[in-house]
């Protein structure tokens, strides 16, 4: 088992997603059991689907000194930054620790992957239009390449793609590399958007719904996707009274490239590495984010793991009811959704759901509660079987 860590504060986080700018619209839409959902208005032949989609990217231009770096994957970033002070945040830490003392760690699944879409559609000749012709959109980094040119960060600056884990994953890296003393502290960020190459391939692998998804109902039929952009500051020796993070489990069971272990080897590994090395044991946690995605196998795996490892009081549930899927913007947003019922109490049940499935234990509501939560996990699995679960604390119980 691995050795407990130090825990590591979480001095600032702040989400946009197609519930709105910043914690207080999440708050908000979590406590009124509003979902952002809506028809699909994205892709022009309009598949019959939900979608979680954020308002006013298509307005968010870039700075004209960034324009380079134009996308809607970085207009989603921009929008988001500015929400809850996060930007002045970020650029004080840079300040305060040095720009080479901060690591810059982003997670995302499809990247700008929409502009190429577009330059594709737009091929003048059988060659990419003048206008899209930027490398620096047109690669797996590009969310990066943007953030370090507007931050100027100059420490470790790395992304991590592993489908919809990328971003719950890079909080694991950011503990790893300031336990070594590479960095004394680390930007993360989450920002996956809708695009044509999603919302199709998806649906190829029938895994989408007509319908808004329905995390663990008997009845599910798949997800809903939707876009988001999360955003956090862990600092080494930051504020004892902000939430930390204190532990974390990754595995990669590699069964098979769609779907998980039959018997969730590799969610349960996750799960108990993240208490081992937070010191805890599952009867400590308050509440549980399930990756809980509406598909049939996610949802029977994950539910049978939890029952099998969690006593009756943990409470546990999805909220993809509220945002859809985000992808690689998944772990990160849902991290957001924890810290929340850590500061808040809110502690969301199911949205969509009217049945819950036979193999659900007493751990997984669909109503809302009010509690006062000392200890969450979030959980994130990716396709090919890349797991990943956090555990964060409230206040000074992590101190």
């Amino acid at each position: 088992m691995p050795d407990p860590i130090d825990p590591i504060a979480v001095t600032a986080y702040t989400a946009t997603s197609a519930l709105g700018r910043g914690r207080d619209a999440h708050l908000a839409a979590l406590r009124e059991r509003r979902s952002g959902l809506r028809a699909n208005d994205f892709t022009a032949a309009a598949l019959p689907c939900a979608i979680g989609r954020v308002d006013g990217v298509e307005d968010a231009a870039l700075p004209d000194a960034l324009a380079t770096h134009e996308c809607r994957n970085n207009r989603l970033a921009w929008l988001a930054l500015q929400a809850d002070g996060f930007l002045d945040a970020a650029r004080a830490a840079i300040a305060r620790h040095g720009a080479s003392r901060v690591a810059l760690l982003l997670g995302t699944s499809t990247a700008s992957i929409g502009e190429s879409e577009a330059s594709y559609r737009d091929l003048e000749d059988g060659r990419m239009p003048a206008w899209a012709q930027r490398p620096e959109v047109h690669n797996p980094h590009s969310l990066g390449l943007f953030l370090r040119n507007l931050l100027g960060v100059r420490g470790p600056c790395l992304t991590t793609a592993t489908a919809c884990s990328s971003s719950a994953k890079i909080f694991a890296k950011a503990e790893r590399m300031i336990r070594l003393g590479l960095v004394d502290a680390a930007i993360l960020a989450g920002v996956d958007t809708l695009c044509d190459s999603v919302l199709y391939g998806f649906n190829s692998l029938e895994l989408v719904s007509p319908d808004p998804c329905r995390p663990f109902d008997v009845a599910r039929r798949g997800i809903s996707i939707g876009e988001a952009a999360g955003f956090a500051l862990l600092e080494r020796d930051g504020d004892a009274t902000r939430p930390h993070l204190v532990g974390w489990g990754e595995s990669s069971d590699a069964h098979h490239m769609s779907t998980p272990h039959p018997e969730g080897l590799g969610a349960r590994l996750a799960m108990t590495d993240a208490l081992a090395r937070a010191g805890l044991t599952p009867a400590d946690v308050g509440y549980i984010n399930l990756h809980g995605t509406a598909t049939p196998k996610n949802d029977e795996v994950e539910a049978g793991v939890v029952a099998a490892l969690f006593p009756a009081h943990v409470r546990a549930s999805s909220t993809k009811g509220w945002t859809g899927h985000t992808l690689g913007a998944a772990g990160i947003l849902e991290a957001v959704v924890s810290l929340l019922v850590l500061e808040h109490g809110v502690v969301p049940g199911l949205l969509g759901t009217t049945e819950l499935d036979p193999v659900c234990g007493p751990q997984i509501a669909i109503d809302n509660a009010n509690a006062e939560v000392c200890v969450a996990l979030s959980n994130s699995f990716g396709f090919g079987g890349s797991n990943s679960t956090l555990a964060f604390a409230r206040g000074r119980r992590a101190a």
